[in-house]
């Protein structure tokens, strides 16, 4: 993939200090340190190390990422290692995708209480499937799967949602054989919006009970029972979206599918366009219109405002287990899965037997040879060495 013509971090150096001023009174200090994480990605302000061709001996110096999980740059390592780790853990079945979706009219609410309503959005849409899978009805099984928790919409606003993959099927109650869905969808949707909104609601009003939730600006009313309740009535008058693709095959393509929604940020870099004028230019896909692909033109502050809408709390888990892929029933489900399947285990990765190769980082720009580590480097050693490393600098 071409190296993208503009990033987000371009972006913060060049708006990120006026919009910092201008909002100074509204940010948090886990959103000014994705700022600052993404402004010094990969640059001189983290240190690196010296790199030397093991062919023609061409030397550059290679900067360090910030390994932000909220950096577009930063997921690619972060992604293959939790992908890596995930392959020992696949069912010879094929896999569901469901995802569940919060109605816009809580995504204020949400924003103001992102811990306690993002935690709660995993809750009650694994409780969903989960009590909809073991009804005889529908299913009559124990499942497990793992959610992804996305915040945004393809125009950056407040979006909150969480992708489900499923095996297809579960074990059954005495855990003795495999069941398979009776459903093309694996799960009726209908039920599973059904379910999903009484579950949310029910939760909304026992942390409103439990004075959990905080109401500030346009919501401040709601934190008086008799509107709070009116508002709670006017969600529970609409369908809540749920979404089911059929299956989309087996362990060998399930690793790919669950790439592209693991590790992503509210916007990649290669969706920017430009910035110029004090606006900021992105392309996105217009779901409400078939998918249309479409551009979106906003000022850097207003960019940067729906960028940090999708920070996370510290600390915050946004992929989870649930079922008998939950952390404390992984290893024996798995096992009693594959054997009703009759699986073979999968192999684990050869262990190295011989001393590892150096420390190599990317290909040599002048010959195509192995870039090796020669020397890692402080930030302060950087600057002190840039005159005599200026070309080696200019060319990172």
């Amino acid at each position: 993939m071409k190296r993208p013509i503009l990033e987000v971090a371009d972006i913060i150096r060049s708006a990120g200090d006026n919009f910092i001023r201008r909002n100074q009174s509204h940010l948090g200090w886990q959103q000014l340190k994705v700022l600052r994480a993404i402004q010094h990605c990969r640059t001189a302000a983290l240190g690196g190390h010296l790199d030397q061709c093991s062919r023609c001996g061409h030397r550059a110096i290679s900067f360090f990422s910030c390994r932000n999980r909220h950096c577009p740059k930063c997921q690619t390592n972060a992604r293959n290692k939790w992908l890596a780790a995930r392959s020992q853990e696949l069912l010879g079945v094929s896999y569901f995708h469901v995802v569940f979706t919060l109605p816009h009219e809580l995504s204020a609410l949400t924003l103001q209480n992102r811990k306690a309503l993002y935690d709660l959005l995993f809750q009650t849409s694994a409780a969903t499937l989960e009590e909809v899978a073991a009804d005889p009805k529908h299913l009559g099984a124990d499942i497990g799967f793992l959610s992804v928790l996305h915040t945004w919409g393809q125009n950056l606003q407040a979006h909150p949602h969480v992708h489900c993959v499923i095996p297809a099927g579960g074990l059954s109650p005495d855990h003795s054989r495999w069941i398979h869905p009776k459903s093309p969808f694996f799960l009726p949707v209908k039920v599973l919006s059904r379910v999903f909104r009484g579950k949310f609601v029910a939760g909304l009003k026992r942390l409103f009970r439990q004075r959990k939730l905080h109401f500030h600006g346009k919501l401040e009313h709601l934190s008086q029972p008799k509107p709070f309740h009116a508002f709670l009535r006017q969600l529970f008058r609409q369908d809540w979206v749920v979404y089911a693709k059929p299956p989309f095959g087996g362990p060998e393509y399930v690793l790919q599918y669950l790439a592209r929604y693991t590790h992503r940020v509210a916007i990649s870099n290669h969706r920017l366009v430009s910035m110029a004028d004090g606006n900021v230019t992105f392309r996105w896909k217009d779901y409400a219109h078939g998918n249309k692909k479409r551009k979106m033109t906003v000022t850097a502050n207003e960019f940067l405002r729906r960028f940090l809408l999708h920070v996370l709390p510290r600390g915050f888990v946004r992929i989870r287990h649930f079922g008998f892929l939950s952390a404390r029933r992984r290893r024996e489900s798995i096992a009693i899965s594959r054997q009703v399947l009759a699986e073979a285990p999968r192999p684990r990765p050869p262990t190295p037997t011989t001393t590892p190769p150096p420390v190599t980082t990317w290909p040599c720009p002048c010959c195509g040879g192995t870039m090796i580590i020669l020397e890692k480097l402080t930030a302060q050693q950087i600057r002190l060495r840039s005159a005599e490393w200026k070309d080696l600098v200019d060319s990172s």
